[in-house]
């Protein structure tokens, strides 16, 4: 354990209702036990893989620059010891020692869960002034960084620049954080963070919000596939025209009739966006069991050993339908109490009772990389 003990945190309704998208939290000690999740080595190999987003940022004579991964290790070797930041996105994805960590948030919804991003920073490493516009969680694992954050409404930013960088940054409060602090910043904080000492790890937990504008663009690329609109324009006993340019009453009057057609439901809407929020992104790879055992093989082993979610699969769930990688399925009561406690727990434990729609379901996953056996992980 690193760090000395102290008080727990957890997102619970006290944090929630005061300071949830609402006011900044710096809490002390708040997680040492996870504070040495992930190494300076590890990152630096994951940032080596194609199937990661990784950026390497630097700042040289006053100028921002950014290189985007894969890297080569040789490369990432050689860099100065002072004043870079190497970032991993998506490190939940590949590793699950990290998981532990991602637990200590599970009463705020997995639909608002991004991802886990891991940076590592030599001395005056950091990534300058910005905002987000999430919620974030930032835990300081190995080495310090010196925060300072800022309320302020002016979030001008730096024009041309390759990261979001703030034009005017005006900060108002200032803290060295060690391993195991916890930083919560709500939406459209200021703040920037600068390594101190040591090699800086720094984990970041972040929430997505989804954007109206986004949704309604992805919700009608959805309805396409389930658009049924019989019919064409006809205009039999038509007269001639003069003016053969102007767009006439009779087209506009049948294509706003045809589009006032156009419906959607409750039950659109939840498949659409469960769908949506468990759809893997683009650089996730799923592997699957390159000599897959048989189901019955498979079923014996599951109620042995239990299963788990891999780690960067995505699930929810509302009532009967579930929702896992982008995919829906509508399952009978019995089924759905397994795979609710599959989803809520990204696990189910050796001799869970399984109901044979669950198991055939279970199986299917399994061959699609979506679930392993629990010591698989």
């Amino acid at each position: 354990m690193l760090g000395k003990p102290g008080p727990r945190w957890t997102a619970d309704a006290a944090f929630l209702g005061r300071y949830w998208q609402k006011r900044p939290l710096l809490a002390r000690e708040a997680l040492p036990e996870c504070a040495g999740l992930v190494h300076r080595n590890d990152l630096l190999e994951l940032a080596t893989r194609d199937d990661m987003e990784s950026r390497l940022v630097r700042r040289r004579d006053d100028r921002w620059h950014v290189q985007h991964g894969p890297f080569r290790r040789r490369d990432l070797d050689r860099l100065p010891r002072t004043g870079w930041t190497l970032l991993v996105q998506g490190v939940d994805h590949a590793l699950a020692s990290v998981q532990p960590l991602l637990r200590q948030f599970s009463r705020i919804p997995y639909a608002r869960l991004d991802d886990l991003m891991v940076s590592y920073a030599p001395p005056g490493g950091g990534v300058g002034p910005h905002f987000d516009e999430y919620d974030v969680f930032l835990l300081q694992g190995e080495g310090t960084r010196r925060w300072r954050i800022s309320r302020q409404r002016d979030l001008a930013l730096v024009p041309d620049a390759p990261l979001r960088i703030l034009r005017r940054f005006r900060p108002e409060r200032e803290w060295i954080v060690e391993a195991g602090d916890l930083l919560y910043l709500p939406p459209h904080c200021a703040h920037e963070g600068v390594a101190t000492g040591g090699g800086c790890i720094t984990y970041s937990v972040g929430f997505r919000a989804p954007r109206a504008q986004e949704l309604g663009a992805r919700f009608l690329d959805f309805l396409q596939d389930r658009l049924r609109l019989p019919g064409a324009f006809a205009d039999p006993g038509r007269k001639p025209t003069r003016r053969p340019g102007r767009l006439g009453d009779d087209l506009i009057g049948y294509a706003r009739e045809s589009l006032r057609r156009i419906r959607w439901d409750d039950d659109d809407v939840v498949c659409f966006f469960g769908r949506d929020l468990t759809e893997p992104k683009v650089h996730v790879v799923f592997t699957r069991p390159s000599r897959p055992m048989p189901e019955r093989a498979f079923a014996a082993a599951r109620t042995r050993r239990g299963v788990q979610l891999a780690p960067a699969t995505r699930m929810l769930y509302r009532g009967g339908t579930f929702f896992i990688n982008g995919e829906s399925l509508a399952v009978g009561a019995a089924a759905a109490r397994t795979l609710s406690r599959l989803a809520d727990c990204r696990a189910l434990p050796p001799h869970w009772r399984v109901a044979r729609e669950a198991s055939a379901i279970l199986y299917e996953w399994y061959r699609a990389g979506y679930i392993r056996l629990a010591s698989d992980l």
